[in-house]
């Protein structure tokens, strides 16, 4: 199970993230966000994690930008600026313009709050051209006006389905230490992603960082059936 802690601004808190196991670190360029940082920031954290996986011997977490919207060319400069592995597309971003991306690419499927099982077919419909175009998936919850992480869940059900149907995916959206176990068995996806549930006082907390990630590695039932 893979699993990514997002919303990362200080390099203490990426640091703790890696040792304890995540696979995935996110650092948050969209505009209007409070968990919004610079590149010069984003670069800092990638070399001393980097570094810390050396010298620990062990791979490094990959690295990944968030954005929403925002014009492609200022994208590719900041995964440079920042030496990002990976861009997370958080808005109505098109597969051309994913194609127009030099990294592999997330792009944010949103679903909305009312939907329920009777949606699956319009999802599948909305995630098939962004697969088709090589971008990885990640399913969040749909907040008007939110983008970048919006901190609440959606119905399940509609996960497990895309699940079943060979969907991979990113499970985003109102996941805590205390449900990620719970969300894994019900929607099976190819792995989970946090930013505000291992948060205490809008802070990173290391304890709850360490206690999601054992919790959602701990699930051993599901073996996902495609190489990533």
């Amino acid at each position: 199970m893979q699993v990514k802690i997002c919303g990362l601004r200080r390099t203490e808190d990426a640091l703790a993230a890696a040792v304890a196991g995540a696979d995935w670190l996110g650092m948050v360029f969209v505009p209007e966000r409070h968990r919004r940082i610079t590149p010069t920031e984003a670069r800092n954290i990638a070399d001393a994690v980097r570094q810390q996986s050396r010298l620990a011997g062990t791979p490094a977490p990959r690295l990944v930008g968030l954005f929403a919207d925002q014009p492609a060319a200022e994208v590719n400069a900041v995964i440079a600026q920042s030496a990002l592995d990976a861009a997370q597309l958080c808005g109505q971003e098109t597969p051309e313009y994913a194609a127009r991306m030099r990294c592999p690419v997330i792009k944010v499927i949103h679903i909305p709050a009312e939907a329920g099982p009777e949606c699956v077919d319009a999802i599948e419909q909305r995630l098939l051209p962004h697969r088709a175009a090589g971008c990885r998936i990640t399913l969040d919850r749909l907040v008007a006006g939110v983008q970048g992480g919006t901190g609440q869940g959606f119905d399940w059900r509609i996960a497990a389905a895309l699940s079943q149907r060979g969907h991979p995916f990113l499970l985003a959206g109102g996941l805590t230490p205390g449900n990620v176990a719970a969300a894994i068995a019900a929607a099976q996806p190819w792995g989970v992603d946090v930013s505000s549930g291992v948060e205490t006082a809008g802070a990173k907390d290391h304890t709850k960082i360490r206690q999601f990630i054992q919790k959602a590695k701990a699930i051993t039932n599901y073996e996902l059936s495609i190489t990533n």
